[in-house]
């Protein structure tokens, strides 16, 4: 039997479930789960390898309408990476419906030439009668080959929506190793990790604006030396991250820690620091530091 392979993107508004899906059909988690919204904010590959074949898949940071050169770059690798590929995945989230920032994907979508599938997500929380609305209108768009429903959290008819993409990918060469899961580079995955952590435990107290760089990793013995540096953009803010008597910084370590201990598969010695840089997002020469290229 000939092998088949190809690249397919995952597009969608934030919080929709792309992260939760590749993880699910990848089995293990390579990319970072929030109930923040644009919790992605650089491309990951995911890759799912199985006998005869290999996906790729791209997710991409929620589309909406930038508010800062940060919005800008990853509006731009959202739309950049619906070229070049076999597939596309729009993913609507069915306990909200389609809304504006859908309608913006729909309108994008229409100009692309790779056909593209649609995941109704979340149908575990949804009724039944918003689920068929959201089908009736994907119903009136001639782009949308085909539409499931799903619910990547439990994995219910993820393997289903897998054989349905998989009708579309052409004979190819396996591209990465039947062992990789993606190509994100293990400093950058530990990054994701404690920017995973900050968001969920600071909740609504700190906005978006953090991001994480990992300064340095080094093996000695049996364990892993990690330094990383937390950026927000205010100094009101680096007092929350730090917490009263460090300890929300260290409940965040902690929890990275865990996550890290089980990727590189030894101890972790993580040190964590807390520096403002102010309106990071909008300085291109940070952005590039913390690794959006």
């Amino acid at each position: 039997m000939s092998f088949r392979s190809g690249f397919i993107t995952v597009v969608g508004s934030p919080n929709v479930g792309k992260s939760t899906l590749i993880n699910a059909m990848v089995g293990q988690k390579i990319t970072i789960v929030s109930e923040r919204a644009q919790t992605t904010r650089n491309r990951i590959l995911g890759v799912v390898t199985r006998k005869d074949y290999q996906l790729v898949f791209i997710d991409t940071p929620g589309i909406t309408n930038p508010r800062n050169k940060l919005g800008g770059y990853m509006l731009k690798i959202a739309l950049d990476s619906l070229n070049e590929v076999e597939a596309v995945l729009f993913m609507i989230d069915a306990t909200v419906g389609i809304g504006e920032k859908d309608e913006l994907i729909i309108a994008k979508l229409r100009g692309v030439k790779a056909p593209v599938l649609a995941a109704i997500n979340k149908i575990d929380s949804a009724s039944v009668s918003d689920i068929e609305s959201i089908e009736a209108r994907l119903s009136e768009e001639s782009f949308v080959e085909q539409v499931i429903r799903i619910s990547a959290k439990y994995g219910d008819r993820v393997p289903a929506l897998e054989r349905a993409i998989l009708r579309y990918i052409p004979e190819g060469p396996m591209y990465y190793p039947e062992d990789m899961v993606t190509d994100m580079p293990e400093r950058g995955i530990c990054a994701e990790f404690i920017r995973e952590k900050a968001l969920r435990l600071l909740r609504e107290e700190i906005p978006h604006g953090i991001g994480v760089g990992v300064d340095k990793m080094e093996l000695r013995d049996d364990i892993y030396d990690v330094w990383a540096t937390i950026y927000c953009e205010r100094e009101g803010h680096k007092g929350i991250i730090i917490g009263k008597h460090g300890a929300m910084l260290k409940q965040i370590g902690t929890e990275a820690r865990h996550e890290m201990t089980w990727l590189l598969g030894t101890r972790v010695n993580l040190q964590l620091w807390v520096k403002v840089k102010p309106d990071w997002r909008n300085n291109i020469s940070v952005m590039h530091e913390l690794g959006y290229e």
